[in-house]
């Protein structure tokens, strides 16, 4: 069992507490964009791309992806071994809601720092 699996004893099919905790922790959606950005890629070559995720949590997400479904992990029998990550079908599904959400973040992304300073000044 994965430390990010979630198991909720009252609502064990809730999708939003089931699949969203999984993909909507701060590194797996970034991982899943660079995959879609930059196709097959290995593990150093995901690190470059998102350059403040330590190993260990690149690790954990990749963990994360493919049990989910979400990413592809294919082992070449070479020494030393290589390791490819790629989107599966499911995760391509995924990327057009991921592009909305990124599209929406950036045109609100001014007016919600203005709200955080606005509530931040009146709550202090």
């Amino acid at each position: 069992m994965l430390k990010t699996d979630v198991n909720y004893a009252l609502f064990p099919q809730c999708p939003i507490r089931n699949v969203l905790s999984r993909i909507g922790d701060k590194w797996s959606m970034l991982v899943l964009f660079t995959l879609e950005r930059h196709g097959t890629m290995r593990f150093n070559g995901l690190k470059l791309y998102i350059p403040d995720i330590s190993k260990k949590m690149l690790s954990t997400a990749l963990k994360v992806l493919e049990a989910d479904g979400l990413v592809s992990r294919r082992v070449y029998a070479e020494v030393p071994p290589r390791v490819e990550y790629s989107l599966t079908e499911r995760g391509l599904s995924l990327i057009p809601l991921l592009n909305s959400l990124i599209d929406w973040a950036a045109e609100n992304m001014e007016d919600i720092l203005k709200d955080r300073n606005d509530y931040s000044i009146h709550n202090s």
